[in-house]
């Protein structure tokens, strides 16, 4: 029977033990139902459970990406700054460890994911931040590009787009031909595989690149 105000839980394990813990203590909940694979819907947040994200874990993590799965939460025993990053890049929104994951926690971070939200534990967050800096630092400025793929000659055009000049005056602008602002909007559009110069404004309007 569906169940509008209760969010679909696909729960996964690595062993069953784990698996029938988190079970029982969502099964007690009103705000969430569990699935299995049949009945999973786009809807469905994966919850998985692990003493760690190991090489099983991870597996995992990529199969149920592959199937379609966005909305991912993560309960780990121990998680490092790198396990952290490699969950990330596997479709995690959501991580807490295990000592901290009452039925009331996951069913936080659940609902969170459900919203397309995040959360981390907050000293994981910080030196997950802290690494994001120093990437911008040490390896993206250096060569004159931003955390978002940009350069800053790419933003520069973006913004002079959006503010609706055209190429020519675009050039006259930057000092630039129109040959290269025409090359830079092309670098862009296909570097994130935008549809045009407007999609491309866009796209950067909505990542706070512009």
């Amino acid at each position: 029977m569906f169940e509008p105000n209760r969010t679909p839980v696909l729960v996964r394990a690595t062993d069953p033990i784990l698996h029938s813990g988190v079970c029982m203590a969502l099964r007690t909940r009103d705000d969430v139902r569990l699935v299995d694979s049949a009945a999973a819907e786009p809807s469905t947040v994966a919850l998985l459970v692990a003493d760690r994200l190991d090489a099983a874990m991870t597996q995992l993590l990529s199969s149920l990406q592959h199937q379609g799965f966005t909305r991912i939460v993560l309960i780990a025993g121990e998680v490092d700054d790198n396990e952290i990053l490699s969950a990330i890049e596997h479709g995690v929104c959501a991580v807490a460890r295990r000592v901290d994951a009452g039925a009331d926690v996951m069913v936080r971070l659940i609902k969170a994911a459900a919203a397309g939200e995040g959360a981390l534990p907050p000293d994981l967050l910080g030196r997950l931040l802290s690494r994001v800096s120093r990437l911008q630092r040490q390896v993206l400025q250096p060569h004159g590009l931003h955390i978002g793929g940009m350069s800053k000659r790419e933003t520069e055009v973006l913004r002079l787009v959006a503010s609706g000049m055209s190429t020519q005056e675009i050039a006259d602008q930057l000092c630039y031909s129109q040959r290269t602002v025409k090359s830079i909007l092309h670098d862009v559009t296909n570097r994130f595989q935008l549809r045009n110069r407007s999609h491309a404004v866009a796209y950067a309007l909505r990542e706070g690149l512009i």
